[in-house]
Parts: structure tokens; sequence; C-alpha cells
């Protein structure tokens, strides 16, 4: 089962995206709704409120006056807080039940207002965020009767733009029509969450099936601090460690398109354990057996420690490779000592990007261009231990 975050400020054109996710087979689960379903008339959850907050947030149908609620909440710290005891701990047992209804090989969106703003990314496999401009936000928001001063105070209480683009996998322009936004929806469904689901549910890791390319990443950062939260997320104290290394890492380095991650274990035999495996597997990085050592340097010769695992991402659209290492092993230290290096000596970077250029032209496979570059970290080992003795480097 894969499953999606999908948030948006008010106005963005959220709600639209989910109704077509709804339509293409997904099955989503509107926190919303779970919010309006857990104090609907006569539930535990609305006695409880009133007993809180008075019958004055009573309606005289016997439903809740959201209004009335809205206006004793709003500004209050302290009410704020004692709603969220009321309804949290409810909406948290509801929405486990959507989830658990759902079946093998579904894909189960989650539309969360404020998933930004809660941090919640960390727990699906991908979020989705659906914006557009403000002042288009706005005047959707007027044209369905909403008052502009309130909407402008609704999204000054929201997550930016900047917020909500970071937290996202994937940002769906909505500064078009709703059927420009629904042809992006399919677009996404068949071309990634599709195939996402697919190779969650058989353990397959995705492969590019390109020579490499090295490529300008902008936000490369931002991409690996997302898979990161997912695995710790995954993982927790089994995985002290986790870092950004490789090319992707070292802001301003053209690179191929891959975020590489280092987990640090206390004992590799950690890593062996089925329940590790299996963690990493359910948050879409399946274990990759074939790939078991990193290469040794002169310096450092014995294979017993640069011995590592591997585990590749299942998503189409963000290649991702998870070296686990032991703490304090050579590989581990190499990854870290190379990327600080890198990052420190732009000679080091010039002539690191002339190798990857040189090879990207003369092998045909990514595989070929990896054993290719083997060498050259052979040769500038030397080169990162002065450095590291120079800066007074520790991992």
């Amino acid at each position: 089962m894969l499953s999606v975050g999908l948030t948006g400020g008010i106005g963005s054109g959220k709600s639209t995206a989910a109704r077509r996710l709804r339509e293409l087979g997904a099955v989503v689960i509107d926190a919303d709704a779970v919010a309006r379903e857990v104090l609907a008339a006569g539930s535990e959850g609305l006695a409880e409120v009133i007993d809180r907050f008075g019958s004055q947030v009573l309606a005289a149908d016997g439903a809740l006056d959201r209004a009335a609620l809205a206006g004793q909440v709003f500004g209050d710290e302290v009410a704020r807080q004692d709603l969220e005891r009321i309804t949290h701990p409810r909406i948290a047992a509801r929405t486990d039940q959507l989830l658990a209804a759902a079946g093998p090989g579904d894909i189960v969106v989650h539309d969360v207002p404020l998933l930004v703003e809660k941090n919640m990314g960390s727990r699906y496999h991908l979020v989705v965020a659906v914006d557009a401009r403000p002042q288009t936000r706005v005047a959707r928001a007027v044209e369905r009767g909403m008052n502009e001063n309130d909407v402008r105070a609704r999204m000054a209480h929201q997550a930016s733009d900047a917020a909500r683009a970071a937290a996202a996998d994937v940002l769906l322009d909505n500064n078009g029509s709703q059927e420009d936004l629904a042809a992006d929806v399919t677009k996404l469904w068949n071309e990634r969450l599709r195939p996402f689901e697919a190779n969650l549910s058989s353990g397959t890791v995705f492969r590019r099936p390109d020579t490499p390319v090295l490529v300008e990443g902008s936000d490369w950062d931002l991409q690996a601090n997302r898979l990161i939260e997912r695995i710790g997320r995954a993982l927790g104290e089994r995985a002290p460690e986790i870092e950004h290394v490789g090319s992707t890492s070292v802001p301003g380095m053209r690179a191929k398109d891959v975020i590489d991650i280092q987990v640090g274990v206390g004992d590799l035999r950690e890593a062996d354990d089925p329940d590790f495996i299996q963690a990493l597997a359910a948050a879409g990085f399946p274990r990759v057996d074939s790939n078991r050592m990193d290469h040794p340097t002169d310096a450092v010769p014995d294979p017993s420690l640069w011995i590592k695992r591997f585990h590749g991402s299942c998503d189409p659209g963000r290649v991702a490779h998870v070296h686990v290492r032991e703490l304090q092993s050579a590989g581990w230290q190499y990854a870290l000592l190379f990327r600080d290096w890198l990052r420190a000596d732009e000679d080091g970077q010039a002539d690191y990007e002339a190798v990857k250029a040189r090879l990207s032209a003369e092998t045909d496979s990514s595989t070929a261009y990896a054993e290719a570059k083997a060498p050259w970290f052979n040769e500038v080992w030397p080169r990162m231990q002065a450095w590291a003795q120079r800066s007074g480097w520790h991992d």
C-alpha cells in the first residue's frame, strides 16, 4: 500500500486534486471530514466539547456550531490545546481504521490541510502539494463566498509557500484551469504513483535505464532531508546517524541525479535483522543483496572494513541509494570525509567534476561509470587525508 500525503493552502485547489485522485482509483481519506465525523451530533467527542466549551457551541439542531467554537478557540492557546486533546486522539483512531480498511495494492491519499504545519511529511511515501499564487487563491475563496479579510487571515496562519514547497516531493502548479490540474494529476498517477506502488508491492528498486548524465541540482539537499526523515521514522533508534553523502551533497556540483544516503548502525549485524530490512522495505527502500562492499583504498586494504548493506528506492521519480554502514568503519568515514573535503576544496571539486564528465562520455551504463571512478577515489585519498589533518576534521 502506497501512502501519499496531499496538502495545499486555502484556495489552492487541493480538493480538486483529491477528487481527481479518487476518480482514478485512490482511497482518499479527508482529514477535515474525519474531524467533522468525530464531533458529529450525538457523538462522545461532541459531548466532551460541550462539557469543556459550553452549550453555546451547540446549534439548534444538535450539531456543532463550528463558527461559535472557532470564536472561542481562536487566539486562546489554552482553549486550542484543550480542543486538540479532545479531537486529536479520536481523529487518529478513526484515520487508523480507514487506513486498515485499505487493501494491498491500494494507493491511499491522506488529504491534510495542515500537513506541513504539523510536520507530518515523514509519515508518507510521498507528499504532494497543490499551489497557486496568493492572489489567485484569495480570488477563488472569495468566489466561494468567503470574506477576503478572513481568507487572508487564514492564509497568514498557514504554512508559507516556501515551507510547503520544501515539504513537497511533488508540487502541482494550479494557476490554470481545473482541466489543467486534472491533467497534471492524471499524469502524476500514471507516471509516478502507480509505478511506485507496483515497485513497493513487489519489493523492486527503480533503476533508471539511461547512461550517466551530469546535471545541475538546485534542491538536492531538500530532497535528501525528506528521505532522511522517512528513513529515520522507519528505523528509529536503530539508525543513530543518517547523512546525505555523495556528489548531490556538495552545493554547486554537477552530478548524476541520484541521492545517496548513509545510514549508520552500531553493529552491521543489526542491518541484517529481518525487522530492520522490512522496516526499510515498507518505507520504500528494498534491500539489494548483490551490493555488499565499498572499494577499499590502498591505505586501508582490509576488505572487512569496507562491508556495507545497500537499499534502493522504489520511487520512479526519485532515484536514491541507501548505504548502511557500521559507525566509524572505513566506508563510513570515507563517505563523510570525501563529502566534507569536496565542500571545502574547490580544486578537488573541479577535479572530480572533470573526471565525472570524462567518464560519463566514455561509459554507457551507470555500473560501468561507477567502476571506472573507483581508481580515482583511491588516488585522492592522500589529498583528503592531508586536508583532514590541516583542518582538524573529524566525523
